[in-house]
């Protein structure tokens, strides 16, 4: 058994063929040219999807191709609805123009979907032989996938896990969706960039200033680098950023109280960063998880012992990984570990 999994992004999109036997074979990486449009950078998608069949089908069956996409997402009719990673794609037919070109099944789902997919049954959700969990993918926005025992959750139009556009700051930055304060202008990547970059504008950096002068540009590796070295201002980015995703982490487990909650993407990288600040946030907003933390009062009946908050497993790997198990997935009526 052959699938193909896609993980679309912003800036880039990758594609990988997998077998469930030996993982992934082999992938391609191209820029995502938003530049051109979406039918472009379908006409990229289904190239290197045609190139890896090519080499890697050798009689295998092709159980089907999965792709992860930034949302919102209008399922199960496979249209976006203005993704702010993604400019000019409003109302594009996704699903239909890649089955229309390929004319194979295409599974699609949002990339934080797959991302929490892959986690509950290749990663931390293996591990913890948990049936349930909520994931954060904090990249250039913030996504957010949830699954509830053994299925995704999909909401009633296939937009539900929108976590990144919970307010958690009322008058906080200017939101991509149009909102002030939603997490994704808090905890992603571009905020955290964003907000160094105020400071420096405010002159209250210098640190930070004299590294943008250094490099020209910051990236959130630069700046978590910056803090890991004693720069109190990236310090304090950091700590602002952990404590606005331990407001909205707060909220869903008081919510859901599911016995995993996984913190992935790019700056997740920094945890020993975000982490103080979150578990402050958590010990003092959620009275569920003061609860049901590992080896609280009510945690000993919970699977995986407790309310879990944990870094992901499988790193920048998530995404496309899930995009892959995807049409397996969809094939079967809960998820079972691959």
């Amino acid at each position: 058994m052959l699938t193909i999994g896609i993980d679309l992004g912003g800036t880039n999109l990758r594609v990988a063929a997998y077998t469930p036997e030996a993982g992934m074979l082999d992938s391609e990486t191209l820029r995502t040219r938003l530049e051109a449009g979406p039918l472009a950078v379908v006409d990229d998608i289904c190239g290197a999807t045609l190139q890896l069949l090519e080499r890697h089908q050798d009689g295998r069956e092709l159980a089907g191709i999965g792709i992860g996409s930034p949302g919102p997402l209008e399922l199960p009719a496979g249209r976006l609805h203005h993704p702010p990673n993604l400019p000019g794609w409003d109302r594009f037919p996704l699903l239909a123009e890649m089955e229309k070109r390929l004319q194979r099944p295409v599974a699609l789902e949002s990339d934080a979907n797959a991302a929490a997919l892959a986690e509950y049954a290749l990663g931390l959700g293996k591990d913890l032989g948990i049936e349930s969990l909520c994931m954060l993918t904090l990249g250039t926005g913030v996504g957010n996938g949830i699954i509830l025992d053994g299925k995704l959750w999909h909401g009633a139009t296939g937009m539900g896990g929108e976590a990144g556009h919970m307010t958690v700051e009322r008058e906080g930055p200017i939101c991509g969706c149009g909102n002030n304060g939603c997490l994704e202008s808090c905890a992603s990547a571009t905020a955290l960039v964003n907000s160094a970059e105020r400071m420096i504008a405010a002159g209250k950096a210098r640190g930070l200033k004299l590294l943008k002068d250094k490099l020209s540009t910051l990236t959130a590796f630069d700046i978590a680098e910056a803090a890991r070295q004693g720069d109190r201002d990236a310090q304090k980015i950091y700590a602002e950023t952990g404590r606005a995703l331990g407001i909205c982490l707060a909220g869903l487990i008081n919510i859901l109280n599911l016995p995993l909650y996984v913190v992935g993407g790019g700056v997740a990288k920094s945890w020993d960063l975000l982490s103080p600040s979150i578990f402050e946030e958590l010990e003092r907003r959620s009275y569920v998880y003061a609860l049901t933390a590992p080896g609280r009062p009510a945690s000993h009946a919970m699977p995986g012992g407790g309310t879990q908050v944990l870094p992901a497993k499988l790193g920048a790997e998530a995404g496309l990984l899930g995009a892959c198990i995807l049409p397996i997935y969809s094939s079967k009526p809960t998820c079972a570990a691959t």
